[in-house]
């Protein structure tokens, strides 16, 4: 794990773009670096930059109940963002910007060598899982890459929004359980 503490320490004091200049905290992420299971969204909100943990806000409540739901809790797992500084008024991450953090993503991936991904809304579906990913028509899906199975769900911000998504997120979450059953070699470590 010293890999992962060299990697998170470098992060921590990154200045590779304009974020660095307006962030409050880096947030690296959150959860047992050894995950089989990591969910990625697109970037910190303002609670996120104030308290430097990813999903701590609103939705990040509602993304603790999701997990709840299947037996999952943050310890158990890893949470990330593909950008881990906060943009300015929460505007979407510029490409500078998505650049500047890729690197730490892929060795944050190439460290934990996840089995699952979960990306967490539409931005970050079709940053990890293909360009032209339709969250509407394929969450909840399964995509394989690299040995890597990834699937996406409604952003939890989205969910408040329209809660009407809820119940077919409930599905998500269902396949999600039994896919981590599946394939996962470690469930005892993975569900409360």
């Amino acid at each position: 794990m010293r890999e992962w503490e060299e990697l998170k320490k470098e992060c921590l004091h990154c200045r590779a773009c304009s974020l660095a200049e307006t962030r409050t905290n880096v947030v690296f992420g959150v959860g047992a670096p050894d995950a089989e299971v990591l969910f990625i969204g697109e970037a910190p909100g303002a609670n996120e930059d104030m308290q430097g943990e990813p999903f701590v806000g609103r939705a990040g409540k509602l993304l603790d109940d999701m997990l709840a739901m299947i037996g999952l809790d943050r310890s158990r797992i890893y949470i990330t963002n593909s950008v881990k500084c906060r943009p300015p008024q929460n505007r979407d991450p510029l490409n500078t910007e998505k650049d500047a953090c890729h690197g730490y993503l892929v060795r944050q991936l190439q460290l934990m060598q996840p089995k699952i991904i979960v990306c967490l809304g539409r931005i970050s579906a079709m940053e990890i899982i293909k360009p032209d990913f339709k969250i509407t028509q394929e969450h909840g899906q399964f995509f394989e890459r690299d040995g890597i199975q990834m699937t996406a769900l409604y952003h939890p911000a989205a969910l408040l929004r329209d809660p009407h998504k809820k119940p077919e997120t409930f599905e998500d979450l269902k396949r999600l359980q039994a896919k981590i059953r599946e394939i996962c070699t470690h469930t005892e470590l993975i569900f409360t």
